[in-house]
């Protein structure tokens, strides 16, 4: 037999303060993306540019789509090889380390694949698991690595680039989730 609470019961059970010594962040993030899921962030399209592009061209590439990552892949196997952040390579370009002229390759962050360990970042990916990914200082494999500021996102095989999600995008979709 189900029970039912009054209004005033369900209003005094949702405002009393909760036990949350057991509770670790996984059970505040839990409640704060409520379920969603990368998709929801609804991401665009990756772009992917040959690291054999002159670094004008992924500039503005990037400009028009107004993206701050791109993932840069191999001219012949079209693999991903890494990735191209833009911030950086402005501060590349001021300090004058690499020229307009210059390939992708100069400037680009190479993917370290000797380690061999990644964590698989799908559009069913849950969001408490990229903020984890986001804030985490320690690999999957228990390594110590900085702060990630975004995850490619693949499909289950790893085989295609799906999009890009930056920690600002789940800033963005924490701000515009009514609570």
């Amino acid at each position: 037999m189900a029970s039912y609470l009054t209004g005033s019961e369900a209003f005094t059970r949702e405002n009393l303060p909760t036990e949350t010594s057991n509770a670790g962040p996984q059970a505040a993030w839990a409640d704060k993306y409520r379920g969603a899921t990368i998709e929801d962030l609804d991401p665009p399209p990756a772009l992917s540019i040959s690291s054999e592009d002159p670094i004008s061209t992924a500039l503005m590439a990037a400009y028009e789509r107004d993206y701050t990552h791109l993932t840069v892949i191999s001219p012949t196997k079209r693999s991903l090889l890494g990735y191209l952040s833009i911030p950086r390579l402005r501060e590349l370009l001021q300090s004058g380390a690499v020229k307009e002229s210059d390939p992708v390759s100069a400037a680009m962050q190479r993917f370290n694949r000797k380690r061999g360990i990644y964590q698989v970042i799908t559009m069913e990916t849950p969001l408490e698991e990229l903020e984890q990914f986001f804030e985490s200082e320690t690999g999957p494999n228990g390594d110590k690595r900085e702060k990630q500021q975004f995850a490619v996102v693949t499909d289950v095989a790893r085989k295609f680039v799906l999009g890009v999600a930056t920690k600002a995008d789940l800033e963005e979709f924490v701000k515009r989730r009514p609570n």
